[in-house]
């Protein structure tokens, strides 16, 4: 049993203390109350522990974001070092760290095409509300103050805050919280599988037009002088899986060009190599304005967000500063030195290993491996990845394309079965979409046992459904 030396863990007394005093993030909590949590213990590479001492593959990379991989001692040598020299201090009124300073300086050297700074904070979520505020902060700036709505897409994923929530297309985000907020407004995600036949689009160009011609239609109706920007993940993560089609983001680059709106790139799962580029947006055809990163800048080993603000944005910033005003925005542990060090150790380890040209070779073998596992199972209508990135969705129907009932939550159930087997995976929220996103060391072996694994679980979650008359 993988265990640190001298912890013991009673895997019963700690159910039970959760349940007793543990408000989960997204989680049923009649559920839970009745089956208790699924208790981690310790983890290595690609292998996590529960503590009753059942081992896992980990599919998901803990939530899109262990890059690489569990057990790195160089990250915690680092996160020790540093909390012994400076653990934490703030960086407010210009006060800087070692740390904080050079990781600033790795980042944008790495960054997408014209980013000027990197702005900290600790999650996805206060990122993208720092996006928000940076534009609504540049148009005021620049004598523009009534540019101030986001408009985002149905099922993106930005955050749970209350405006990265509202940013969010997703519907359990915005019922029973009174979201989304009045300063966004949502428009179509690109969903090849599902939408574009709809629209009679028939062929991704010809898909891509209609949407860019749909995003342009809101902001004239809007009006161009009231929109500020458009966000966008490169590969919508959680919102089913979805690499834009070709000449997406080309389209709707010239659409917000003509009406002065600033693109937002959410890099939060793409960033730091998971579709196999060190970030999305400049490969899927974006000329981003502000690029939001978190997750994978540590590898999930300490909470961090990087957003990196382009020369258009700084500039207009720095210049109205001249005034004597003051950009009054930041957190409590934006740029926390031991954070910033444990994204050094981080980053350094991606670069001698080549991660990142690993996920790009490894893609197509991940791709082929999954695919001729669980493609032809009935279950399964449609498979799509970028890289590190794949979904899986689930039919009931797969010539028809129809969907399961509302009720059957294939996907959750399949993530429970995959467990059975040995893998975690997840199932994605109001959807019949499983994501995988593993670690970029996994081996090709472990490939196979993931693969086995889900198909395993699929097969028992479709004779389930046939028993309950689902298909």
């Amino acid at each position: 049993m993988n265990r640190p030396v001298g912890r013991e863990f009673d895997n019963a007394l700690l159910v039970e203390a959760d349940r007793n005093s543990f408000l989960h993030p997204f989680t049923q909590i009649t559920d839970h109350r009745a089956n208790g949590a699924l208790v981690m213990a310790s983890a290595k590479g690609c292998r996590i522990t529960d503590a009753t001492g059942r081992e896992f593959i980990d599919a998901a990379a803990g939530l899109w974001c262990v890059n690489v991989g569990y057990g790195r001692e160089e990250i915690s040598e680092a996160i020790a070092a540093q909390s012994r020299l400076l653990p934490y201090f703030h960086t407010f009124n210009g006060v800087g760290n070692e740390p904080g300073i050079r990781l600033a300086e790795k980042l944008l050297s790495l960054a997408p095409a014209g980013m000027k700074r990197v702005f900290y904070g600790s999650s996805g979520s206060d990122a993208n509300d720092t996006a928000v505020k940076l534009l609504w902060h540049y148009n005021i700036c620049r004598g523009k103050p009534n540019k101030r709505k986001i408009i985002s897409r149905n099922y993106a994923y930005h955050g749970v805050s209350v405006a990265s929530g509202s940013l969010s297309g997703i519907p359990m985000v915005h019922e029973h919280f009174g979201l989304p907020l009045d300063f966004v407004r949502h428009v179509s995600r690109p969903d090849l599988y599902r939408d574009a036949p709809e629209r009679q689009c028939h062929t991704e160009e010809a898909y891509s037009a209609w949407l860019a011609d749909e995003l342009d239609r809101m902001i004239v109706a809007e009006g161009p002088d009231t929109v500020a920007g458009f966000v966008a993940e490169p590969v919508m993560g959680t919102g089913g899986v979805l690499p834009p089609p070709r000449g997406y983001f080309e389209a709707l680059q010239q659409v917000l060009d003509r009406h002065d709106v600033h693109l937002i790139s959410d890099e939060v799962i793409t960033g730091y190599g998971r579709t196999g580029t060190w970030f999305a947006s400049e490969p899927s055809g974006m000329r981003p304005d502000i690029v939001l990163t978190a997750k994978g800048v540590t590898s999930g080993y300490l909470p961090l967000s990087a957003v990196f603000v382009g020369e258009k944005v700084w500039s207009a910033i720095e210049d109205a500063s001249r005034d004597g005003r003051v950009f009054a925005h930041g957190f409590t542990y934006s740029g926390h030195p031991t954070c910033a060090a444990a994204a050094l150790a981080n980053i350094d380890i991606i670069e001698r290993e080549g991660l990142v040209d690993r996920v790009a070779d490894i893609a197509p073998i991940f791709r082929d491996v999954i695919t001729a596992a669980v493609g032809d199972l009935p279950l399964v209508g449609d498979i799509r990845t970028a890289g590190f990135m794949m979904g899986v969705e689930l039919v009931a129907d797969r010539t028809s394309k129809a969907r399961l009932p509302a009720g059957a939550k294939p996907a959750g159930r399949v993530a429970l079965a995959a467990r059975r087997h040995g893998v975690l995976v997840r199932g994605l929220p109001n959807s019949d979409i499983i994501a995988l996103s593993p670690p970029f060391i996994v081996t090709e072996e472990e490939l196979g046992i993931i693969a086995s694994g889900l198909k395993r679980a699929i097969e028992e979650v479709t004779q389930e459904l046939r028993s309950e008359g689902a298909m």
